[in-house]
């Protein structure tokens, strides 16, 4: 039998293509899908093909905000803790959490009045990981810096 990953009910991750460094993102497993905060979300072709372009404000930029375009996987309807359901457009995207990388897939949402910038979704985690609901940023750095400003 394989150790099973340790995850914190919080970590820091990184979204290399969409040259995100770093966000703190908190870990939800009653979520299925990975929840991005991102303003100005505008759908567009490109090569008749969908699209969407979106600001994103990560916790590392301060007041510095990133304008990215990514191709739309699809659309979701999504039903939030409140019983609301929102039609989100949905990317897919590079992921690094500690040692950890992978694709997931990331749906695009204003989360400005929430906490944390970004929910980390069940899918987005190894099937064999292991929550800890009462430790945080097991996988590197702090409640303060990210691993590598540490």
């Amino acid at each position: 039998m394989t150790d099973c990953v340790q995850v914190g009910w919080r970590e820091w991750i990184t979204l290399p293509d969409l040259a995100v460094p770093w966000i703190k993102a908190k870990v939800d497993t009653g979520a299925r899908t990975s929840a991005l905060n991102a303003q100005d979300i505008q759908p567009f072709e490109r090569d008749a093909l969908p699209w969407v372009s979106f600001r994103l404000r990560p916790s590392s930029a301060g007041d510095q905000s990133i304008t990215c375009e990514m191709p739309i996987h699809e659309f979701r309807n999504v039903t939030d803790s409140g019983g609301s359901t929102e039609r989100r457009p949905v990317i897919r995207t590079q992921v690094k959490i500690g040692t950890l990388q992978s694709i997931i897939d990331i749906t695009l949402t204003d989360r400005s009045t929430m906490r944390f910038s970004m929910l980390l979704g069940r899918t987005a985690l190894p099937a064999d990981a292991s929550v800890w609901p009462r430790r945080s940023f097991l996988l590197g750095g702090n409640r303060f810096a990210p691993p590598e400003t540490q």
